[in-house]
């Protein structure tokens, strides 16, 4: 029998996170054990297939328009370039292709349709599809499940209560909103968030409140240690201790048995050895490939020698869920429906925030 619970409260969550680290990591390893192989982990590969010029002020974004950073912008890849980037993941390990644009949310048109190519390309070449483009509506989801898409990711970064903190130009139901439109879908659900961002344990909590108690949990989890970008606002801010993040990754198993839990940003900080802890508290999905969208990440060869030394392998594709159909898009029975949906601005100022967009502008 299944003992999946969707009712956690925030006490029950940081008393898990405060346990002894040696019974946290036993309660978390048993757990990870009844619901998964644990010599199996999922490697993925994030591609930025349109980088810069984000309109959001998320705090931790280099990839947002207002702050000077040193990313280089590319307009949206062809889907040719998505398919050979696609091929040679795959041919290093990879079993799933995430892709990601910076926009705000999705807009039907030409460049909708590119990415619906881009996501029957790849489907067809025997990989589970993500992406995360941003806020996108019921149909929007329903037309990318035709497709053939996988996985849609729309983290929700951190608690509801510290979320007026790092970001201004959308609200947190936004996030929830985009999530429930995915579930009407048949596409599964990767939602997670970001630590290191000055929030309280009591807020990492919360954020994993606001995910187990989702009724399906989502599928897949990411875990994200901060990487702090100069000319962010959150530059400055310290780098998360591993014993944080082996943490959060063991309440993350314990909460949600049966997600994904993926060790994510911030993996170049840490040691083989912090990696392997990661692994054993539950953890068993990574991202592989030099970058995570514009922040580095460990060489694909490291990975591979990593997983050699802990008796590793490599999960395969659609080990969890069936591989989705692929629709054409001359047989596709949905259209745009040319939705303007009135996504939050909620219009207030964030210090750090405000003070970095006019260091960029004195630039």
């Amino acid at each position: 029998m299944k003992e999946v619970r969707h009712n956690w409260t925030k006490e029950e969550i940081l008393d898990i996170y405060r346990m002894p680290m040696m019974e946290l990591l036993y309660r978390a390893a048993t757990v990870h054990r009844k619901y998964h192989d644990p010599n199996k982990v999922q490697v993925s590969t994030l591609l930025s297939i349109k980088t810069g010029g984000c309109p959001e002020d998320c705090g931790y974004c280099p990839q947002a328009a207002r702050y000077h950073t040193d990313i280089e912008g590319n307009d949206l890849m062809s889907v040719s370039q998505v398919k050979a980037q696609a091929l040679r993941a795959k041919a290093s390990g990879s079993s799933r292709v995430c892709m990601g644009a910076a926009w705000r949310n999705v807009k039907d048109g030409p460049e909708f349709d590119q990415v619906l190519e881009m996501v029957r390309t790849i489907n067809k070449l025997d990989m589970e599809v993500c992406c995360t483009l941003g806020m996108l509506t019921e149909n929007q989801a329903k037309r990318l499940a035709e497709a053939g898409l996988y996985a849609y990711n729309h983290n929700l970064d951190t608690s509801e209560d510290y979320y007026k903190d790092v970001i201004s130009t959308r609200a947190f139901q936004d996030r929830l909103d985009t999530i429930d439109n995915v579930r009407k879908s048949n596409v599964t659900v990767c939602s997670g968030g970001i630590i290191g961002m000055g929030e309280k344990l009591e807020d990492r909590a919360g954020m994993l409140v606001a995910l187990a108690t989702l009724d399906p949990q989502p599928e897949s989890v990411p875990i994200n240690a901060l990487v702090a970008v100069e000319g962010t606002p959150m530059e400055d801010m310290e780098p998360v201790p591993i014993w944080d993040m082996i943490r959060m990754v063991a309440t993350t198993r314990i909460v949600m048995p049966e997600t994904q839990v993926r060790l994510s940003a911030g993996r170049t900080g840490m040691s083989r050895e912090g990696q392997a802890m990661c692994f054993f508290a539950g953890a068993n999905s990574i991202f592989a490939g030099d970058k995570l969208l514009t922040t580095p990440n460990p060489d694909v060869n490291e990975d591979m020698e990593m997983f050699r030394l802990l008796g590793l392998e490599p999960q395969a594709a659609f080990e969890k869920m069936p591989q989705p159909k692929t629709v054409e898009q001359e047989e596709s029975q949905l259209a745009a429906q040319g939705e303007k949906p009135r996504w939050t601005r909620p219009g207030h100022q964030i210090e750090r925030n405000e003070l970095a967009r006019q260091k960029a502008k004195s630039r």
